[in-house]
């Protein structure tokens, strides 16, 4: 049985762009290694990829599949039919959220690790997104779950220090994940909001940063107008979005970069940089 890695990204605080950085990320790995990668929207009461897409009535989201999962019945080549499928992005699988709120409470764990346990199968890499919250089936399944697990916060104090203390309270009381178990991604919204350095947030916080991500104000026009992919593709700083964390998971877990990313022009500067050693 094929049994490919799950990567499971969290916030500290909520709206501070995880989507973005996980969405981000899993494009990227699946651009350079030209494998499938699947993307999984777990936010029970927040899911708003679809929108950021321009998919305004998914064909299946969570909740759409909810019977499959009840029933574990759900297969890796029903969850990869089921995927949206970006143009110009052929080898991502993007699994939409749940889009009825009131039914966030009622997803049992055994639901979200069947479908983890389906995605590991279908896909070399996993990027499975979840809420700031620990109150769900879904953060928790996929947490516990992941071979690895990404922690985005900024630079704010009320996010890093005292959001960040809140959250991993939890996770130790509760399910024993420490901070070593985590890496981080920072995030900087175009406005100031904090005059902390990554050196203090990971000193704070005890997490390695693996990555950055700048929300700009294209990007920011680029969500309101569901152009998230057009930004991730022609705009020269989504061109290289979560580049950094990217090849940090791939290297990580043993993900190889395809010949198309071979062929990219950073690419053979990195080569270059490192003596031809890729």
């Amino acid at each position: 049985m094929n049994r490919g890695t799950l990567v499971t990204f969290t916030g500290t605080t909520p709206n501070i762009g995880t989507t973005i950085s996980a969405f981000s990320a899993a494009c990227r790995i699946a651009e350079y290694s030209g494998q499938p990668v699947g993307y999984l929207c777990l936010n029970l009461k927040s899911s708003k990829l679809h929108r950021y897409v321009r998919v305004e009535r998914p064909a299946l989201s969570l909740d759409r599949m909810r019977p499959e999962l009840k029933a574990a019945t759900l297969s890796p080549e029903r969850l990869k039919a089921a995927a949206f499928r970006p143009s110009g992005m052929p080898n991502l699988f993007v699994f939409f959220g749940n889009l009825l709120r009131d039914q966030a409470e009622f997803y049992a764990p055994e639901e979200i690790g069947h479908l983890l346990d389906a995605a590991r199968e279908a896909f070399c890499l996993t990027i499975a997104d979840v809420s700031a919250y620990w109150d769900n089936a879904a953060t928790v399944a996929a947490m516990r779950a992941a071979d690895s697990r990404i922690v985005a916060t900024t630079t704010a104090l009320s996010h890093f220090q005292e959001d960040g203390r809140r959250w991993f309270g939890l996770a130790q009381s509760l399910f024993g994940i420490e901070p070593a178990d985590c890496d981080a991604v920072i995030i900087s919204p175009p406005w100031r909001n904090g005059g902390f350095s990554l050196k203090d947030v990971q000193k704070e916080t005890g997490l390695r940063a693996i990555g950055r991500l700048n929300l700009t104000e294209p990007l920011l026009a680029a969500l309101d107008n569901g152009a998230l992919m057009d930004w991730l593709l022609t705009d020269d700083s989504g061109r290289k979005a979560m580049d950094d964390a990217a090849r940090e998971l791939m290297n990580r877990h043993g993900v190889r970069f395809g010949r198309s990313a071979a062929q990219q022009p950073w690419y053979r500067r990195l080569l270059a940089h490192r003596n031809g050693v890729s």
